[in-house]
Formats: C-alpha cells, structure tokens, sequence
C-alpha cells in the first residue's frame, strides 16, 4: 500500500525564472509523487551520502585515490554537514583527506569560507566544483552512493562543455586580445568570470569547439579555468575563471623595484607548476610568456590561452615573417620548422623567467625578429637580469639549449626551483 500524504498541489505558468500559481487545490496524492525543491533537496545529488560515517567516508575516498574525489555527508550534529575530499601526496605531505564543515550564517546561507555565502548546498557545491577558494583543491570529483568518481561538470546545457548565454551577465569591459573584446561578467548571478568575445573571422570555430571539449578536462590549480563556451549565437563566447590582478606583464611592470627576488621566484614556480601539468598531460601551449599569464587577488600566477595559437586565421600572428609571431619567445625548431614540443615550451618558459625577473622588459628589445633569428641561430643568448642570481639565470639557460633533447623537463625545472626557493 501507497503511503500519502497531505499536499498543496499547485499548477503553474513558469517562463524563464518566472513561475506564478493559476490554481490551487488541497489533497491527498502518492508520496512517491512528490519531491522537495531541488534546491534544497540533497538526495537528488550523487555527491550526498546520508548516513555514513568519518570513516567510512576515508575508506570510500581512499578506494578511489583521485585528487579532488569528494562526498557531502551528513555531520553529527542534526541539520550540518561536512564535505570530506581527498588530497593527493605533495611536497611534504603525503596523501590525506580534508573534512570541511558547512555552516550556516545568521541570514541562512551556507558557507565553508566566509567569503563565499551561497542560498543553498548545491550552489556551494557547485562553485567549489570550479573554485578552490580556501579549500585545499576544487572539488574534481563527485563519488556516488556505489564508489566510483564522476567528472565535475562545468556547464548546464545540453553538453558539459557549452554554457547558455542566459546565464551570462556583462559587467564592464576590462580588456581585448588577439581574439576580441573581454569582459568581466557574472555566470548564474554571482560567480564572476572573464567572458571573451570571439570576433568574427579571428578563429577557426569549429576546431576550437571540439578542442574546448578537451580543455575543459584540464584542470590545475594553476591554470586559468576554462568553464565552457557559449555558441548558440554570435560572436562566440569562451567563459573562464576571472584573475582580479589582470596580465602578468602588466602587473609586474606595474610594481617594479617593489617585488622581492622571492616573489619573483614564486612567480614562476607557479608557471613552472601548470606547465608541468600540461606537459604531463600531452599539452603543448605554443605561446607561452608572461603577456598570457593571469594574477589572482592572491597574486598566484595562472597559465592562460593554452593552446589557442592553433585556432588562430590571422596570417600575420601564425607566419615566421610576421611582426606578431612571437620568436622572441621562440625557439629554432620552432622558427626554422614550425616543430612545436613541450620542450619548445621550456623555451619560452626560459623567456618568460627572464621577463619576470627583468620585471617585464621585451626580450631582445634593440632587436627586429630577423635580428633575433640570426643571433640565435649563432649561439646568442638573452642577458643574466639584474635581480636574477647565477643559480636562477642557469636555470633559466639550461632552457635555452640549441636541441630538444638537451633542456630539462618541466618536472626536472620544477625540482630545481623548489630547491633554489628552500634555501633563500
């Protein structure tokens, strides 16, 4: 026998975020009918576990062992709860899982850092899905009822990758690149993203959107997220995580002769660490420097526009002869036979190191590109920066060997630099 119960049953004429009540009738309807708002309602979401333990939380997350697997659970108390997520062994700390308690303010809303106040569970979720914001990683991986990671997703369209430019809203414009126009804006009314507009003719479409489907599964804490684009209608939008510190060039030309040689070094470890994911993952950026790398409000360094150069249609940007082909951040292969590799990335890595530590000089700046594809060809090599040490200009030296083969690995760079960090 059906249990029933006592239900207000409301017919309504909804339009998008627009639902008003026609009529209302009072009575008894099945139980299984019903289900709360979704909102609200957490057992629609493969993330929640009811009824388990601390423990038996750890010992589900340890079976899977993925960076960023997670539950919800609920805590002791009567009406909180507790995200429990796993952390991969780094530097000093081995593998270990976080318990962060959700809690509710006076107005109602649910936070796990104070900052971040949302109206219910699944939006707090849903934004640490894609922001780490005083967690120890995102949440990557939701862990369902029966074990086994799902992807996070990062779109609410019919594919993960695509977002509805409904859900968009334009702020102000804060900048324009090689691709249009971008702005800072708002997706779902209160995460604030960058937003750029693709000009017509500057990219090949088609490409980039399959190659988005790929890149929205790269997810580091130290490149700039890609959450989805927007191509129900012209131009075509690419929406990423927003870097309040805007271009790395800019912010250190900004603050020159404020910057410690720490800070300095600390900015490009933080590359160095996103490049080495890439170069783990088989991803090669093509157009690394410090013009194409973002700063948070915490002045971490973020790798943007990875891989993009691929999609350019602009002639001049993709030839050798062109002003805007970057063969100051270039290496042989590359100007001589467009070869691209991770190791032509540690190149450009080399480069980017030498304008952090310039504080944003141009490299080569006395020099055309064709002076600068002469004098490389011929053994020539970028200066040792004043606030560079001898131990910090070999590194960046060592990325600047004439063969492939010769220069160190992003993982072999990130080593080095985590000692020369240790002992100053």
């Amino acid at each position: 026998m059906k249990n029933f119960q006592k239900n207000t049953l409301s017919v309504a004429g909804c339009g998008p975020g627009n639902c008003q009540a026609r009529s209302e009738n009072e009575g008894l309807i099945p139980s299984n009918y019903v289900t709360e708002n979704k909102l609200t309602n957490l057992e629609i979401y493969e993330w929640y576990h009811r009824n388990i333990t601390r423990n038996q939380a750890e010992r589900i997350l340890r079976q899977e062992s993925k960076e960023g697997a997670f539950i919800v659970r609920d805590s002791r108390h009567l009406g909180s709860y507790t995200i429990s997520v796993f952390i991969k062994a780094r530097r000093n700390m081995e593998a270990t899982i976080k318990h962060y308690q959700i809690k509710k303010n006076d107005s109602g809303q649910w936070y796990v850092a104070e900052r971040h106040l949302f109206q219910s569970i699944p939006d707090l979720i849903w934004y640490h899905q894609h922001n780490a914001a005083g967690l120890m990683t995102r949440l990557r991986y939701p862990v369902g009822l029966m074990g086994s990671c799902l992807p996070a997703t990062a779109g609410f369209s019919y594919e993960k990758w695509e977002i509805d430019p409904a859900e968009l809203a334009f702020v102000k414009e804060i900048g324009s690149g090689q691709f249009g126009v971008v702005h800072l804006g708002e997706w779902r009314a209160h995460i604030r993203v960058a937003i750029k507009a693709i000009s017509e003719g500057s990219m090949s479409e088609e490409d980039f959107i399959e190659e988005a489907k790929v890149m929205m599964k790269l997810s580091h804490s130290r490149l700039v997220q890609l959450y989805g684009v927007c191509i129900q209608r012209k131009p075509l939008y690419i929406v990423t995580e927003f870097m309040e510190n805007g271009c790395l060039l800019s912010y250190l030309r900004d603050r020159r002769g404020s910057l410690p040689k720490e800070g300095l070094l600390s900015m490009c470890q933080d590359v160095c660490e996103g490049m080495e994911y890439l170069e783990r993952n088989c991803f090669i950026h093509r157009d690394l420097a410090a013009r194409n790398c973002l700063v948070n409000a915490a002045s971490i360094v973020k790798i943007s526009d990875f891989g993009m150069t691929r999609y350019v249609l602009d002639d001049e940007y993709i030839s050798s002869s062109g002003a805007k082909f970057p063969i100051k951040w270039s290496p042989p292969e590359v100007f001589h036979f467009n070869k691209y590799s991770s190791k032509s990335d540690v190149w450009s890595f080399g480069v980017l190191m030498w304008e952090v530590f310039t504080e944003g000089k141009m490299p080569f700046e006395n020099k055309s590109n064709l002076q600068v594809v002469e004098a490389i060809s011929q053994g020539f090599r970028l200066y040792r920066p004043q606030l560079a040490p001898m131990s910090v200009y070999e590194v960046m030296y060592s990325c600047w060997h004439e063969k492939p083969k010769g220069r160190p690995t992003f993982a072999e760079l990130l080593q080095v630099l985590t000692e020369i960090a240790e002992t100053w």
